[in-house]
């Protein structure tokens, strides 16, 4: 007669057939019990595993918000402690979780989204669940590209700080899971898009942005993906001596594409409103009389302003009937003068002014008066001399 299977024997059997977790490997398990610092798992029913301390920190906050019952997944640190549980880490396998985000985004090109929680001088750095990223300045996209005068390296950390907490879609161009280190780019991940706009993009077009730099010689502006410079010529039909009265980063402005070559976009801000120089040959005529404020000194000459828009010129030899070589040997600058107009050429962007000519004018009368008055004396004396004989 055959002998009876005891209970326990299926139980055996079944947990010979079960592998129990080896370190390193990230399996799921149901919550048993949830404590102020610790949490017990059930794994498949045939072992508890517990998660504590620091390794029940992760940055989806599980322990807060686990209950009895849910489906969590935890990373395998030890086989079994004193107590005879598995040491898992939730803090492990997020971050498990995260690398295998940031391995598939790597090999198939896709856009990650990423927070700076710092940065340096040369660029910006993030930590996520314990993986480090790091962002070059030369892979910022040019919204966030620190353009500063003579790339001043205390410039450029302060503009990186304002950085620090924003959001960036970013592609990752090298990974190393040994060392726990990422390189971003964002100007990767736009690069489609970039090309795209770039494309698109023609002579003479007009688009809007936002100003991404400004300096010395000019004005960046950054639009759909790309970034253009606003030469300092090309800010204003006036003579413009700061670019940065011109406005201030983050500014929305309209400019007009005037040049592409490559990657080098050109743009104008002045070409969109008109001209003031092409009126200049209506209101200033040769001949005519004009009085305006000095506000620009040059070794050849001084420069008076007429209106907001335009600057009228007086030579240095036009200045005064002695010969000088400094303009500042007889003005200087705030000095309200008047002047005569001696020459319009709207097409050179020029107004030329004289005050020698009002100066020689007024000698010409008085010596106009003078001859008078000699003549009239002669012509007495010749009437007296008359009456005598």
């Amino acid at each position: 007669m055959a002998t009876a299977a005891h209970p326990m024997d299926a139980i055996v059997e079944k947990m010979a057939e079960i592998q129990l977790p080896k370190p390193g490997q990230l399996i799921e398990g149901k919550v048993i019990t949830v404590l102020p610092n610790k949490i017990l798992v059930d794994i498949e029913g045939v072992t508890t595993g517990i998660i504590s301390g620091r390794e029940a920190k992760d940055s989806e906050d599980t322990l807060k918000n686990a209950q009895p019952g849910d489906e969590i997944a935890a990373y395998v640190i030890e086989e079994e402690n004193e107590d005879g549980y598995i040491v898992l880490s939730l803090r492990k396998a997020t971050q498990e979780k995260t690398w295998k985000k940031f391995l598939d985004a790597y090999e198939t090109g896709e856009v990650v989204k990423v927070k700076a929680n710092e940065a340096n001088k040369g660029g910006l750095l993030l930590e996520t669940n314990g993986i480090k990223g790091f962002i070059p300045v030369s892979q910022l996209a040019p919204m966030h590209y620190p353009r500063v005068n003579d790339a001043d390296a205390n410039q450029i950390l302060a503009r990186l700080q304002k950085l620090v907490g924003l959001e960036f879609g970013v592609k990752i161009i090298n990974i190393d899971k040994d060392n726990g280190k990422l390189i971003l780019s964002e100007r990767a991940a736009m690069e489609e898009e970039r090309r795209k706009a770039l494309k698109d993009l023609v002579v003479g077009s007009v688009v809007k942005g936002k100003i991404s730099g400004i300096v010395k010689f000019g004005i960046f502006v950054a639009f759909e993906g790309l970034e253009g410079l606003v030469h300092i010529s090309e800010i204003a039909w006036g003579h413009v001596k700061n670019p940065s009265d011109y406005g201030k980063l983050g500014d929305q402005v309209e400019v007009q594409v005037i040049g592409i070559d490559g990657d080098k976009i050109s743009l104008s801000m002045k070409r969109l409103i008109p001209d003031p120089w092409l009126e200049a040959t209506k209101k200033y005529k040769i001949g005519s009389l004009v009085e305006g404020e000095v506000n620009r000194m040059t070794p050849f000459g001084a420069f008076v302003k007429l209106n907001d828009e335009i600057n009228g010129l007086i030579h240095v030899s036009e200045i005064s009937e002695d010969a000088i070589s400094d303009p500042a040997e007889v003005l200087k600058i705030g000095d309200v003068v008047k002047a005569k107009v001696i020459a319009v050429e709207p097409e050179e962007h020029r107004v030329g002014l004289s005050i020698k000519a009002l100066t020689e004018k007024k000698k010409s009368v008085k010596k106009k008066d003078e001859d008078d008055v000699a003549e009239a004396e002669a012509s007495e004396e010749a009437e007296e001399e008359t009456a005598e004989e």
